[in-house]
């Protein structure tokens, strides 16, 4: 798609700036060589004046060839503007908004250098040593379909304790993630973390088939969590330049990373930020038709979220502006016309990372705050239509938005395929509690509504993203469940994880896990309200006894999840309720009734157990139980045990325990 993209193969001739808003006197290209050093610097640095298309007023440019550039040599450059985003109208310099791959070893006024290379008289995208960049394969017929995938979010900030036993917060890169992913591959950054060690492959024996990398765009913040785009056309640099590596290579890196990923069945979601930018370079060429001070500008269309709530909110960065049009060229279509400029530009993104990193799915960050619900499905629709143009399933591909106050209409109005499930989150975190949820006076319709998607109003399992936590980590409830627990006094933590996980993978809906939250990972920084751009992921306690368990326990379901008919379908029953004696038990049904694939659960939100549960004729009946199909057997997967055939629907059970029953072959 990169080339079927007008604004992209016009920048294979020339130096490119679209739209700068004040043009007396007219943008400069600056432009040199690397030059390794400390600190580096910008070599045979060169200043060359852009002149106005005669073909688009807006578009001001100069040819490659008319540079003076030397065949085969890679450049790092700059374009120098009048600013727009600030008073006094200095001259700074900023980072092409479209640049591909971008330097942050080379910092001028707080914008990147821009990297290319000059090679057959044209500027081809590559690495800033040089290296040539090529895209990643798409995962074609290997693709799992929606109603199938658990997604695996993952934080590229990471964390280990050191020797003095305090935790080190560090970059997990593309290079580290493919750690995660392949046995074969080496870690950089967390090399010797046991989960990442060469053999192992924690995402394998997971079993997760979707990975989603919190925003992997370029931000010029020391990498966090990633939710401060700076640069939306390069994958970050920080992700691409592990420490001892000599040069960055964030594309290639990520390109090796998604092929992994695809050859493996795991699809790969891109998480977006598109409500603002931070620090981007439309600040200082246009700020006026891209971005919005809501402060400034109370009653302009612009200023306000979605949904009734509020003006938007910037988190330090500038607002996009959605709803301003203006005759200008669309690097989309390559024509003229009347556009929203901002909209444009998040298009021609979307295709570049379509094309060149295939991603198969998308996340939306807060889609309110995006405030305009008509480009949120413009922007979805693209998306779909660029997949199915390159020979890909509808089925095969998602664009999910974030959004806690879950507004469903963005569902009806078919502006999304999904959306987060936040009540899920907040139900199952209150039913390991023992508790009612807080919208609900029983305690069964809490269970009912967080099993079955569809009594919240989704129409599908496939359009709720269920989860036990997210990387909303911040505030009230919010922590990672094991802290949650331990906040609310919860002492013996595991079966009330496993609990919560038995729920999340056997409900109706798209599982997702917060990487760690699999093992019962823990906050390293302030448990009771941790930072939530500065917490990590410890993949070092993953061997640690209890939370090994958890983890063996989790990988189970997670197989039973991607692989069971019976969990990809709507069909949902509630068979038994007992809430007699301070029982909480709910027993649920997977699956078509009378098929070869369906799935019991047994689960029980209380201390009770069974009396003499570890005597042969203890017994705990229920009633409604599923016949049992010719040919085949119950076998209890979260445990992975054989269970005698006249023992089914009569097993004791334990307190704050589920158990997993699924036909199987006999």
């Amino acid at each position: 798609m990169s080339s079927l993209v007008p604004l992209f193969e016009a920048k294979r001739k020339a130096f490119v700036l679209w739209r700068p808003q004040q043009t007396t006197p007219a943008p400069r290209l600056t432009i040199g060589r690397f030059q390794p050093g400390n600190p580096p610097t910008l070599a045979d640095r060169r200043s060359l004046a852009l002149e106005r298309s005669t073909a688009f007023p807006d578009v001001w440019q100069i040819d490659a060839g008319a540079c003076g550039l030397v065949e085969g040599q890679t450049y790092h450059y700059w374009f120098e503007v009048t600013d727009s985003g600030s008073p006094g109208g200095r001259r700074v310099l900023c980072t092409d908004p479209t640049a591909f791959t971008v330097d942050w070893r080379l910092d001028e006024d707080e914008s990147a250098a821009s990297v290319v290379k000059f090679a057959n008289g044209g500027l081809v995208p590559c690495e800033a040593n040089g290296d040539a960049i090529a895209p990643a394969p798409s995962i074609g017929a290997l693709a799992p379909p929606n109603n199938r995938i658990v997604i695996y979010e993952l934080p590229t900030a990471w964390s280990r304790i050191n020797v003095h036993g305090d935790p080190q917060i560090g970059v997990g890169t593309f290079l580290d993630v493919l750690a995660l992913v392949d046995e074969q591959a080496e870690a950089m950054n967390f090399a010797g973390v046991t989960a990442l060690r060469l053999g192992r492959s924690h995402v394998g024996e997971l079993g997760v088939n979707a990975l989603e990398l919190l925003p992997p765009a370029d931000s010029f913040v020391e990498r966090e969590w990633g939710y401060a785009t700076s640069n939306y056309f390069a994958p970050d640099y920080d992700l691409g330049f592990p420490e001892g590596s000599s040069s960055p290579a964030p594309n290639l890196d990520l390109a090796a990373l998604v092929a992994e990923c695809h050859a493996r069945s795991i699809r790969f979601i891109a998480d977006v930020v598109m409500a603002f930018a931070t620090r981007g370079a439309m600040e200082k060429v246009n700020f006026r038709d891209f971005h919005i001070d809501p402060n400034a500008e109370p009653n302009d269309a612009d200023a306000r979220q979605s949904g009734g709530q509020g003006v938007r909110d910037a988190f330090g960065g500038r607002l996009w502006r959605y709803s301003k049009p203006a005759l200008t060229y669309d690097p989309v279509s390559g024509t003229s016309g009347n556009s929203v400029p901002a909209r444009q530009l998040m298009k021609a993104f979307l295709l570049r990372w379509m094309n060149d990193f295939a991603i198969d799915g998308i996340r939306m960050d807060s889609v309110n705050n995006v405030a305009n619900w008509d480009f949120v499905q413009e922007f979805k629709d693209l998306a779909r239509d660029t997949w199915r143009r390159s020979g890909g399933r509808d089925d095969a591909f998602i664009v999910v938005g974030e959004e806690l106050s879950v507004p469903l209409a963005l569902l009806y109005q078919n502006r999304l395929d999904g959306l987060w499930n936040e009540d899920f989150k907040r139900i199952v975190r209150n039913a390991v509690l023992g508790k009612n949820d807080d919208k609900e006076p029983s305690f069964e319709w809490s269970i009912r509504k967080m099993i079955d998607c569809r009594l919240v109003g989704f129409a599908d399992l496939a359009q709720a993203v269920n989860y036990v936590g997210s990387h909303d980590v911040e505030g009230f409830r919010n922590e990672r469940l094991y802290n949650f627990l331990g906040n609310n006094g919860i002492v013996f933590k595991e079966k009330r994880i496993k609990l919560a996980f038995a729920c999340l993978l056997t409900a109706a809906g798209i599982p997702m896990i917060l990487a760690g939250d699999e093992f019962a990972d823990e906050h390293d920084l302030a448990v009771s309200n941790p930072p939530k751009q500065r917490d990590a992921v410890n993949f070092g306690r993953v061997d640690e006894p209890f939370r090994r368990r958890v983890f063996d326990y989790v990988a189970r379901l997670v197989k039973l999840r991607t692989t069971y008919e019976a969990l990809s379908l709507n069909d949902t029953e509630f068979i038994h309720v007992d809430f007699n004696d301070g029982k909480r038990v709910v027993v649920w049904r997977r699956g078509r009734p009378g098929s070869g694939s369906q799935v019991v659960v047994v689960a029980n939100f209380s201390d009770f157990e069974t009396a003499n549960a570890a005597s042969p004729t203890a017994e705990y009946r229920v009633p409604n139980w599923p016949a049992t199909p010719a040919g085949l057997r119950w076998r209890e997967v979260s445990q992975d045990r054989d269970v005698p055939q006249d023992w089914v629907a009569r097993e004791p059970i334990f307190g704050w325990e589920a158990k997993v029953y699924a036909l199987v072959n006999a």
